[in-house]
């Protein structure tokens, strides 16, 4: 009797041992702690989250906190972090801001996680991972292609019984659209969002130039004529309630807000215009009842096209992790990882990984559809992708931009023409530092 209780002792031990080293919990000496931050809508927030949570449950070992915020106030608070030696292990970042980074040495090269496998890129093009690159070293890992879009509400323009503007419609002809779309529907023919400095460098792109020049010391265009052009088409359209004037924006704070608060979202407005990858989130807090197509942005009269494809974002480490391999491995699991894509869902843009985009196609809803189709669509009529901005353009963009072009001339505190030699004088003089 004691023999076979013996022997039934020893089995158990046998099978329950590896149970018990599996649940073992990690010791306080082995536990890896990260912190990842990022801007976005508050889907984007929720989708990063669960892959967050989807990661540690593979990791036992490794505890991520995170960092979600708007755009706005993500780089305010890096800024301050990076200044008191803070910063979190992996950021999402934007390619006009990457030089500036790498020029600050605040990113950590990533080169060597590529060539030990820890971050795997054989199912990723190489034209893929070009924008990551500064002075041929990898700082950036892209997360999707995208394009600046304007978005339609199709209902709206259904509602006012007016036809879709062409793909490569100029911006007289969307004056004289999103007039009509006002006077009809008694809405905004446009959410706010037109005085971003996007529109500025992308005007220019319309002319074959650059906001920029190509060294990165002065501006990089001689005529202010369509800037000043530009401007005083967005007075006449706020002037007139067909745009929100500038002391709205403020008062809505939309730019920090994320895509819930646009006025596309909310029925208040008929058209929009943001990045194609946020035609995700924006279809999420919208509702799926309601139907918008994305085109390219307006173009001058006998321009180019104002577009180009670039990445929508990146992740990154920065140098002051303690972890960098971890931080990597977080970064493989983002970008090749079939299950977390299924809950990222192509937000971000088109994956890079062309497994992942195989394995997203049969799921994609008509958000993503749209998203996958404008972005081809775009790179048949689209210009050069411009080099990342300068050392200077944050500091031209907080400083110059908004205080002493946008802001006075949208108060009409000064004119358009005024507005374009402070915004030279001073932008030139950073760039030139």
């Amino acid at each position: 009797m004691m023999k076979k209780l013996w022997s039934f002792l020893v089995m158990l031990m046998i099978f329950t041992l590896p149970i018990l080293l599996e649940i073992t919990p990690v010791s306080a000496e082995d536990q890896i702690e990260l912190r990842i931050a990022w801007w976005g809508s508050q889907s984007r927030h929720e989708r990063t989250i669960k892959v967050i949570e989807m990661f540690m449950q593979e990791h036992s070992n490794i505890k991520i906190t995170y960092e979600p915020s708007g755009w706005n106030d993500h780089w305010t608070k890096l800024a301050t972090q990076a200044a008191g030696g803070n910063l979190p292990d992996i950021i999402q970042q934007d390619y006009a801001r990457l030089d500036e980074w790498v020029s600050r040495d605040l990113l950590y090269p990533l080169d060597e996680f590529v060539e030990s496998g820890v971050l795997d890129f054989s199912n990723v093009t190489e034209a893929a991972l070009e924008g990551g690159r500064i002075g041929g070293k990898l700082y950036a890992v892209n997360l999707g292609n995208n394009s600046h879009a304007f978005a339609l509400d199709l209902d709206a323009f259904k509602k006012a019984g007016m036809e879709l503007p062409r793909e490569n419609w100029t911006w007289p002809e969307f004056e004289k659209i999103a007039t009509e779309l006002h006077e009809k529907l008694g809405i905004w023919g446009m959410d706010p969002g037109l005085t971003n400095e996007q529109f500025w460098k992308s005007l220019y792109l319309g002319y074959g130039q650059w906001a920029y020049a190509e060294d990165g010391k002065s501006l990089g265009y001689t005529d202010d004529q369509p800037l000043i052009d530009y401007y005083n088409m967005l007075i006449r359209l706020q002037k007139s309630g067909v745009l929100p004037t500038r002391a709205e924006e403020v008062a809505g704070n939309y730019e920090n807000q994320g895509v819930e608060s646009l006025p596309i979202v909310t029925g208040k407005s008929a058209m929009s215009s943001f990045w194609s990858n946020q035609i995700v989130a924006v279809q999420t807090a919208a509702g799926e009842d309601r139907n918008f197509r994305l085109i390219n942005q307006p173009r001058p009269e006998g321009g180019q096209s104002q577009n180009y494809i670039k990445p929508s974002q990146f992740l990154s480490i920065t140098s002051q992790t303690k972890h960098p391999k971890e931080s990597a491995m977080f970064i493989d699991y983002f970008t090749n990882s079939v299950e977390a894509n299924k809950v990222l869902f192509a937000e971000r843009g088109v994956p890079i990984s062309s497994v992942v985009q195989e394995a997203l196609k049969p799921l994609l809803g008509k958000a993503q559809l749209e998203m996958f189709e404008y972005v081809a669509r775009a790179e048949k009529d689209s210009s050069p992708v411009p080099p990342p901005d300068p050392v200077g353009h944050s500091d031209i963009v907080h400083n110059v931009w908004w205080p002493e072009f946008v802001d006075p001339v949208c108060f009409e505190q000064i004119s358009p023409e005024e507005g374009v030699k402070v915004l030279r004088e001073m932008a030139n003089e950073i760039l030139a530092k």
